[in-house]
């Protein structure tokens, strides 16, 4: 493993001294998923392998090497959709474990416990239960933006970004579905980057944001269930507070590429302009995530389908068009404390240098 970037270089803005990733450079792709049918969704996002099994890397002697270019693949396409997957919960957490400090996270860093989630589950605290009859019930960020909007892109967002160290990786399978309906979007923050004007990136790269999450307290009395305040999967990630300040340009240290690191879901305030400023800012910024269906991927699950994303980069949003009952098993591992590298590069500069 490559040595913790340097918390000393004048080049780097944000993120916490015991939270560096572990790498100081991007890591490369070597070739071993090659093999795998695979074909990309959109140019910009998305990648879909057939015939490659969680459970079969798990086991692989390969399986560092595998991973490994799962990391490079999954961070540079924003999410790998892996059809009919046939893995358990606990297989799920030690392929999150191991993606995870593959790609450099912080050794302070392991995988998350949702502030909401029960003491005792079944599954344990580091898996999350995502179910449409919970979420009827009152349940966590949907439940809170479905009082105040009837638009469906309301609820676009990167998961926990109220945390200090917020996820590098998630992954979610689905084994319970509606017969139509329940599709769930992702979109590019690498794209969005790269729309930017160059003097209105530039203002974006002075400029922090924070994120808030205090309505989980809300959540927690309706649902029943004490909020959880000790240690969420990083010693950053403890308390009632559940709000955080990061850089609104971020770089993402298994590409180096430049992402735009606000959502709609979780971002209240950009710091350090007026309040009329900041509402502008962010409005603009959400409607380049819901307003360009060509930054987009839309995924129609199948049963036992997985999908794992980089939340550092992407942004997602459930569909919520169906009545029956739709359930599923997801994992979050932490990254490093968000930062911006000003020598890092866009998205389709890297690409372009590379032909």
């Amino acid at each position: 493993m490559s040595a913790t970037v340097a918390a000393t270089s004048t080049t780097i803005r944000g993120g916490n001294e015991q939270s560096r990733p572990r790498i100081s450079q991007p890591l490369e792709y070597s070739g071993s998923l090659d093999s795998y049918s695979h074909s990309d969704l959109t140019p910009v996002i998305g990648r879909e392998y057939r015939g490659l099994q969680v459970a079969d890397i798990l086991q692989s002697e390969e399986c560092d090497r595998l991973i490994k270019d799962l990391a490079v693949t999954i961070s540079s396409r924003g999410v790998v959709f892996l059809r009919d997957q046939d893995v358990t919960p606990e297989q799920m957490r030690a392929f999150a474990e191991k993606l995870t400090a593959i790609a450099g996270c912080p050794e302070s860093s392991g995988l998350h416990v949702h502030p909401l989630t029960e003491e005792g589950s079944e599954l344990g605290d580091q898996i999350s239960v995502i179910s449409s009859e919970k979420q009827k019930k009152g349940g966590g960020l949907i439940h809170h933006l479905s009082d105040t909007s009837r638009f469906a892109s309301v609820g676009w967002h990167s998961d926990i970004s109220f945390e200090r160290v917020p996820s590098d990786y998630a992954m979610l399978k689905i084994h319970q579905l509606p017969e139509t309906g329940g599709d769930t979007l992702w979109a590019s923050g690498y794209e969005l980057y790269d729309r930017l004007s160059p003097k209105m990136a530039e203002l974006l790269e002075g400029l922090t944001a924070t994120h808030d999450a205090t309505f989980f307290h809300d959540e927690a009395r309706r649902l029943g269930n004490p909020l959880r305040t000790g240690i969420r999967g990083s010693p950053l990630n403890q308390g009632g507070e559940l709000t955080a300040v990061h850089p609104v340009i971020r770089t993402n240290p298994v590409t180096g590429w430049k992402s735009v690191y606000v959502n709609r879901g979780f971002t209240k305030r950009i710091n350090g302009v007026t309040k009329d400023e900041s509402d502008l800012l962010l409005q603009y910024l959400f409607n380049l995530v819901t307003q360009n269906h060509d930054t987009q991927v839309r995924f129609k699950w199948n049963q036992n389908d997985m999908a794992v994303w980089d939340n550092r980069s992407t942004f997602h949003c459930a569909t919520y068009d169906y009545i029956e009952a739709r359930a599923g098993d997801r994992v979050c591992s932490l990254g490093e404390a968000p930062y911006l590298d000003l020598q890092s590069k866009s998205r389709r500069q890297a690409l372009s240098a590379e032909h």
